[in-house]
């Protein structure tokens, strides 16, 4: 029997998941995962709280240790860099550490091969100095460790959802430090201008400086950074990282006549497929489909790159499976504050021509005459067409992980905004008001509609 060849390029989230789920799809396949980092199928939503020291090592970060490969019988090649594909003969030209060149034969190819920072033009030039850093592998994670012992100030270029982590880490390891957000809101992506507000008071309070609605101009310094001018007044800093967000990574894609789709990132198929057969893509390099708009859409998270290279694992081994598309559910911790959101906001939803109403609420998240409840914000959109919930947003001292996935469930069941004012929720003192915080949101937009 003629054992099938799969080749996954890229190995953090999507590639060692596809590796596993093809693994487990065939049982013989000969499987080869090439990374061109020291280190595979590590988590880089840590990064920021090992800086904050709430992990206690760069090393715990690894999800799957070197024995966890040879059990699967997955040959992975670290320091390996792929270097050219070729459709037509179904190769992949290699190259080790040592400049040693191989060319692999493949029968399924999954390209997982992430994403790269953007640095935005005008800050290129400053890039270069010292002290200055991205912030997206082990590596610099490392780097930013060692700077953070003798730095006293930072600047963080972009309040994303990475940049304001940082941010926060480096509050706790006691540097002076401000987030500097060209848009005029915190969390641009993630939360309406409502929601943002009230996260960037929060932060304010613990000693961190925003700046919104201005951008960095230039990176000031000679060979070291001394700070940054933004909008011309210059704020000094020992420490400065870009955060202004991921680019997919196509290069190889692009020169092997794959398409690329209108986000920038690898149009695929429900299957995960490329628009080259027995070629897959998945992770922060490949386009998905917004579950809501069903347009195109650059998910980059971690969730989105564990499902999708499942699903592409399983297809490059010949099973079957699909990936239906998403909607981009998140949150985070800063300081003791606890930030959800799922769906579109309310931006996202003008821009695809959904007129949206929304119902928010202040509420806690146990009755008052218990001890301990912390106060929690929930916001619902909702389609004024047809009474479709289509996003939710919260901000709370606990409990928002969970009331997010349901809001990404009542979504992805197309549930109403008038199926949710009766839903069945649990109560007890030590856990929860009598009134679930979703129903009284869903109950206020109901009104508005």
């Amino acid at each position: 029997m003629v054992k099938r060849k799969i080749v996954i390029i890229g190995a953090h989230a999507a590639g060692t998941d596809a590796a596993s789920a093809a693994r487990k799809t065939d049982r013989s396949a000969e499987i080869t995962l090439i990374t061109n980092r020291k280190v595979a199928g590590y988590s880089p939503c840590g990064i920021p709280f090992v800086l904050g020291r709430h992990i206690s090592s760069f090393e715990e970060l690894i999800v799957f240790p070197p024995s966890y490969y040879q059990m699967m019988k997955i040959d992975l090649r670290l320091e390996t860099t792929a270097k050219k594909i070729n459709i037509e003969d179904k190769t992949v030209e290699i190259k080790d550490k040592n400049g040693k060149g191989e060319t692999l034969q493949y029968d399924s190819l999954i390209l997982a091969t992430g994403a790269y920072p953007f640095v935005p033009r005008v800050l290129r030039e400053g890039s270069e100095k010292n002290g200055v850093f991205t912030l997206r592998t082990l590596e610099d994670g490392k780097r930013i460790n060692q700077a953070l012992k003798k730095a006293n100030s930072a600047v963080v270029i972009g309040a994303g959802l990475i940049g304001l982590e940082a941010a926060v880490s480096f509050i706790e390891r006691g540097l002076k430090t401000t987030v500097v957000e060209l848009l005029p809101q915190v969390l641009p992506a993630m939360l309406d201008r409502d929601m943002a507000r009230l996260v960037q008071k929060n932060l304010e309070e613990k000693g961190l400086n925003i700046i919104t609605g201005k951008g960095v101009d230039e990176i000031l310094g000679d060979d070291n950074v001394s700070g940054v001018s933004i909008a011309g007044e210059e704020t000094p800093a020992d420490l400065v990282i870009i955060a202004t967000g991921v680019i997919p990574n196509v290069q190889l894609a692009k020169e092997a006549g794959i398409k690329i789709g209108e986000t920038r990132g690898i149009k695929t198929n429900m299957r995960m497929e490329t628009s080259v057969k027995d070629v897959y893509a998945a992770g922060d390099c490949a386009e998905s489909v917004n579950l809501i708009t069903k347009r195109p859409m650059l998910s980059q998270l971690g969730t989105t790159a564990v499902r999708q290279g499942k699903v592409a694992g399983i297809n490059a081994a010949g099973g079957y499976a699909v990936f239906t598309g998403c909607l981009g559910s998140c949150v985070t911790r800063l300081f003791d504050l606890e930030i959800g959101a799922t769906g579109l906001t309310e931006f996202a939803a003008r821009r695809a021509g959904i007129e949206t109403v929304a119902g928010s609420i202040t509420s806690k998240t146990r009755p008052d005459y218990y001890p301990g409840g912390k106060p929690i914000r929930v916001k619902i959109l909702v389609d004024k067409d047809t009474e479709r919930i289509v996003g939710g947003q919260i901000v709370g001292g606990e409990e928002v992980t969970q009331r997010i996935n349901a809001l990404s469930f009542a979504i992805q069941k197309q549930m109403t905004v008038r199926d949710l004012t009766k839903a069945d929720t649990c109560y007890a003192p030590p856990l929860n008001e009598t009134w679930e915080p979703m129903v009284l949101a869903a109950e206020i937009a109901l009104r508005r509609l």
